[in-house]
């Protein structure tokens, strides 16, 4: 008869074993099986930040696909001219709102302009997508004050204010999907030391 410590670590490890089984077979039904979900039910509209460059702009235009109108959010308004003429082009069904709004700077006038880009229309649909970081890699000591005030201001603030301008809106119809994106600077180099605060903000 087996000692009862190796049964119960046995145990343990057929826990372990079997809570990573699941974990991995929800993702490969989520990922490859499952069927998308209509993202107008919840609602008719999507707000993107950062939506000029990179993920931002293919999520503008994946939202644009699924039929989705939109609200564009950047800090460059030649480019949010720009991508909102591409994707017209492409879907001329498409409605497009634009925000110019550098997060860096006066966040509460920005915030203002998205209440109102947001005031009577049902946006169901947010992507926080907006984030920045060092002009180049360095240790958390050399970062200059004004830089770390941007990211945080950026990353985090900005993120937390668009949120509350969005969200009384899905809470009012009881529906919504917000998405916040993240960074594998977060969780690929542990403590990312030459990326410090800019991993933090996008853990």
């Amino acid at each position: 008869m087996q000692p009862t410590w190796l049964l119960a670590l046995s145990f343990l490890g057929f826990l372990s074993f079997l809570t990573r089984s699941i974990s991995l077979l929800n993702w490969v039904f989520t990922t490859f099986f499952r069927s998308p979900k209509n993202l107008n039910n919840y609602g008719s509209w999507a707000l993107i930040t950062g939506a000029t460059d990179g993920i931002g702009k293919a999520f503008a235009n994946q939202l644009a696909r699924q039929g989705l109108n939109l609200i564009l959010v950047s800090r460059n308004l030649n480019k949010l001219k720009t991508v909102s003429a591409e994707i017209r082009a492409q879907f001329p069904h498409i409605k497009i709102k634009v925000v110019a709004q550098d997060f860096s700077g006066n966040l509460s006038a920005g915030v203002g302009l998205i209440e109102e880009a947001v005031k009577g229309v049902e946006v169901g649909v947010l992507i926080n997508n907006v984030g920045i970081t060092y002009p180049r890699a360095m240790y958390f000591h050399e970062v200059e004050e004004e830089v770390v005030k941007g990211i945080i201001r950026v990353n985090l603030e900005g993120t937390t204010w668009v949120t509350r301008a969005v969200l009384p809106g899905m809470l009012n119809r009881k529906r919504g999907a917000i998405v916040n994106v993240g960074s594998g600077a977060s969780i690929v180099v542990p403590s990312h030391p030459l990326y410090t605060i800019y991993a933090a903000t996008k853990a």
